[in-house]
């Protein structure tokens, strides 16, 4: 049983799980942009999960990255219904090949793992659970967007699979705090634990610094 954030973080059995960061749900002039809604806590968020992802792969973290893509071969009668209900004259997004799909800012790196979902959880219909039990992962650390859709969606199946949940609240976001601010709580009271990236850092930091010591002292 893993109890401290240490122990959850730990390079030896934690993954950091990228979700979404694409130009559709991202980038200025992209699908959610154009609905108008309000996209500050996402562009903010985005240099956070930069800043955490590059010192995951200083701190030797599994990366993998999830995306959305979404095409007529994918789209059941019933995902399409919400879509259309929703927005009858707004184009598919994320559709592969297009623009709106591909990653924006956060690029996977030659070596990281790249899983194309097609409804919200990163579970659904893909070999993410495959994935993360052959590298032997215990815990996912959660960024990416939107907070409280794909991003909460991946993170409570990660619970019902049996891993560990480390939600990363400002590498989240949603369009808006009291959204945002919803799926916190149900993190924090339902499926894992909520921390800000400092914590994360500074918990790979402490790991770091005591595995060299424990090289120094077997060395001696």
């Amino acid at each position: 049983m893993l109890r401290t954030l240490a122990e959850k973080v730990d390079p030896r059995h934690a993954a950091v799980i990228v979700v979404d960061v694409q130009n559709d749900f991202c980038a200025p002039g992209g699908g959610l942009a154009q609905l108008g809604v309000d996209m500050s806590m996402i562009d903010a968020c985005v240099p956070r999960i930069q800043r955490l992802v590059a010192a995951a792969r200083a701190a030797g973290v599994r990366v993998i990255h999830v995306r959305s893509h979404h095409h007529a071969g994918v789209e059941s009668p019933v995902y399409m219904e919400l879509r259309l209900r929703r927005s009858p004259d707004r184009p598919r997004w994320c559709e592969p090949g297009t623009w709106g799909a591909e990653f924006y800012q956060v690029l996977p790196e030659d070596g990281e793992l790249v899983v194309s979902k097609h409804r919200y959880s990163g579970f659904i219909g893909t070999d993410l659970d495959l994935i993360l039990r052959s590298l032997e992962i215990k815990s996912l650390i959660m960024v990416g967007v939107a907070s409280n859709n794909c991003v909460e969606a991946t993170a409570r199946d990660g619970f019902m699979h049996d891993y560990y949940v480390v939600f990363v609240d400002d590498c989240t976001a949603a369009t808006s705090a009291e959204i945002h601010r919803a799926t916190l709580w149900n993190i924090e009271n339902l499926y894992g634990v909520v921390v800000q990236s400092d914590a994360v850092l500074a918990a790979w930091e402490a790991l770091a610094t005591e595995r060299s010591a424990r090289e120094v002292e077997s060395a001696r």
